[in-house]
């Protein structure tokens, strides 16, 4: 039991997990899942639920929750020790799921067990694993079989590379600015550049390709200079138009070889295209459905995107003397656009947002609407900063949180939730296992002694991750596999999210979680008027910006040719939804994580697709405060939203629980109303 990882009495043990531990607790964990599976397909075991969760159930989550903090010290706190690790038993934890999920006995247990004996989760969690075997392979035979499992072993292997080769490209990159050239930039953005050279000994101002640095150049910095190098430097990360000393980062053979898996995956389990295997779990009935779904979402922004363009082109000539802009000039102009139009720019508004003040907000949120409390909490973490919390209701624990806010070195960019355990009434103990997140974003920290300042978008970002880890900890679901966000079709997934998103353009709620850095004077309400009133400011363009992301991926993984050209087919999609066409050495795709590495491939879509449902399900808020003449915190409406969709978790399909909750099936109405496109 000193191998931390082998220790489930409590949480993961962060502060003592070393690269050293992963390969010996995963020669144990894989062997004691292998001898599970052995005893529950035995000719002589019972072909009951409980009986087969008790002994495969537990041995396989005890290896799901070790791995997962190692996955999770990878994503967070990599170095190469760690990575080697980690890539070590990588193939050997990939070859038992998929072995597992194809196991022809188990199967055929799970086919045997009488499904009149379960009760309602159990029925929806049977149902689903019967289709994961079908997709898994359990139904081929033979060299299939065999074939089906090496691919699924190196897909894997071939994702953890993608995603490596796009950090490490994006680490590789440092400009270090004279002073001059950092002209327009807000003050915090160069203090912050700065501290980095001097950590080095450096002169001058580290730039780099991590978000809090890159996007302040793409929005303030007067030098176009400056922006076009940092713009040429991020579109080419990881690809073949990287620079030289970087050429060992390409991702291009990468994903040419993982869409020729993929397809290969969907023709051995009976399909024409990988799009076709992805929608069978969603709430999408096919990819024609969401290819036209896409392409008529389209057509109703473009005339809204076009007028975003003539209009920074005409403020560019006019105003700012470019007569002909550039890609890295659009972000520029756009923000000098949105300081004249509304009289405010992103920077004024940063102040207000400090961290700990926005964190407070959000949680008193939450608190209202959802009639729990949340409070501090105490267990080991990976790194300073790292916090943890607890959700209680009438002093019962509900579910726990880390929250990891800074971005930095050996973490890879965006923001995300994943879950450490699920809610599961244990069939092993028969206790209630509380479920457990990681909420993981990447904001600047703080400097000179300041808290960290927050844009906009980076408040609406840790709403948005919230909502994820709402979905997972506030579920009232016992079976683990239906709990939470298990089970809930992935074209449903975003619509806890994106609606807590909305609460970020209220004003009784953004008001008490506002105070100047400075002054600690609350947002004022002017300030907040124009931020609203540009709140749709290039929302065509945004929309078709997302269009093109989806509509890429889905046609990328409806081709049945798999020698085709990732790039050839972008430039097709851009020149017909794009208003604003890149350079031709821009590569997108070769950091396009969420496709290649992320679980989104042939479902990128969903984030415009739960768009929708998240859009319609916040208008019933918005009802009942003209309603009742109230705010939109409206308790009751919130309790009638936790019950029909976040307790209900996966345990029904997710149209059921929107239904339950809105009497009736979306309609995207809301959503064009909500982005100023009705």
């Amino acid at each position: 039991m000193t191998n931390p990882l082998l220790d489930f009495s409590a949480l993961p043990l962060f502060d003592r997990i070393e690269p050293a531990h992963v390969g010996p607790a995963m020669d144990t964990l894989l062997a004691q899942a292998e001898q599970a599976l052995e005893q529950v397909t035995a000719a002589d075991f019972p072909a009951r639920w409980h009986d087969i969760a008790q002994v495969l159930d537990v041995a396989t989550e005890n290896l799901s929750r070790a791995w997962g903090a190692v996955s999770h010290l990878n994503s967070v706190a990599d170095t190469p020790e760690l990575r080697a690790a980690y890539n070590a038993a990588l193939p050997r934890v990939t070859e038992f799921w998929t072995r597992l999920g194809a196991d022809e006995r188990l199967y055929a247990q799970y086919k045997a067990i009488d499904v009149a004996q379960l009760n309602a989760e159990q029925r929806q969690a049977h149902k689903n694993a019967i289709r994961n075997f079908v997709l898994s392979g359990a139904e081929l035979a033979g060299v299939a079989r065999e074939r089906f499992a090496q691919i699924q072993e190196r897909q894997a292997e071939l994702s953890q590379k993608f995603s490596e080769n796009a950090l490490d490209s994006t680490e590789a990159f440092a400009y270090y600015a004279t002073a001059a050239e950092l002209a327009g930039l807000p003050q915090d953005v160069i203090d912050s550049a700065q501290a980095q050279a001097a950590a080095e000994q450096r002169e001058g101002y580290k730039l780099t390709l991590k978000m809090p640095s890159y996007l302040p150049v793409m929005q303030f910095a007067h030098s176009s200079a400056l922006r076009e190098k940092l713009y040429r430097a991020y579109n080419t990360r990881a690809s073949d138009q990287s620079p030289a000393e970087h050429a060992g980062f390409d991702n291009s053979a990468i994903m040419s070889e993982i869409l020729a898996l993929r397809l290969e995956e969907a023709q051995l389990l009976g399909y024409r295209n990988f799009g076709e295997v992805s929608v069978v779990a969603k709430m999408a009935e096919s990819p024609t459905q969401v290819i036209d779904f896409l392409r008529d979402l389209a057509r109703r922004a473009r005339p809204y995107a076009e007028k975003d363009v003539a209009d920074l082109r005409a403020f560019a000539s006019e105003k700012l003397q470019i007569r002909d802009p550039q890609p890295w000039d659009y972000a520029y102009i756009g923000e000098k656009l949105k300081e004249e139009r509304y009289a405010f720019s992103e920077q004024e508004v940063k102040q207000y947002f400090t961290a700990p003040k926005v964190l407070a907000g959000l949680f008193k949120i939450i608190e209202t609407l959802f009639e729990v409390s949340i409070s501090r909490d105490s267990t080991p973490v990976w790194k300073p900063g790292v916090e943890f919390f607890r959700i209680e209701r009438e002093g019962q624990l509900v579910g726990q949180f880390y929250l990891d806010q800074p971005a930095r070195t050996g973490k890879r960019g965006g923001a995300w939730m994943d879950d450490v355990r699920a809610r599961w009434l244990r069939p092993d103990n028969g206790q209630l296992q509380t479920p457990v997140a990681h909420l993981v974003c990447n904001f600047a920290d703080g400097v000179g002694g300041k808290p960290a300042l927050l844009t906009h978008d980076d408040v609406t970002t840790l709403f948005h991750e919230f909502g994820h880890g709402l979905h997972h900890m506030l579920t009232q679901v016992n079976e683990r596999d239906v709990s939470g966000i298990s089970g809930v079709e992935w074209d449903a997934v975003e619509l806890p999210s994106q609606f807590m998103e909305n609460f970020c353009w209220e004003w009784d709620v953004l008001k008490h979680m506002t105070a100047h850095v400075d002054t600690g004077e609350p947002l004022p309400r002017a300030l907040f008027d124009k931020m609203l009133a540009a709140k749709n400011f290039q929302s065509g363009m945004q929309t078709l910006r997302q269009v093109e992301f989806s509509l890429f991926d889905m046609l990328l993984h409806t081709q049945t040719d798999a020698s085709r050209d990732v790039m050839s087919l972008l430039a097709e999609v851009r020149a017909e939804v794009a208003v604003i066409q890149a350079p031709a050495y821009s590569r997108p795709a070769h950091t396009f994580s969420h496709i290649f590495s992320g679980g989104y491939a042939a479902g990128y879509y969903s984030y415009k697709w739960a768009e929708v449902l998240s859009a319609d399900a916040y208008a019933a808020f918005e009802e009942s405060a003209r309603q009742h003449a109230t705010g939109t915190l409206n308790v009751e409406t919130g309790r009638q939203y936790r019950r029909a969709i976040l307790e209900a978790g996966g345990s029904r399909p997710a149209m059921e629980s929107f239904k339950a909750f809105r009497g009736r099936e979306p309609s995207i109405d809301a959503l064009l109303r909500h982005q100023g496109m009705a």
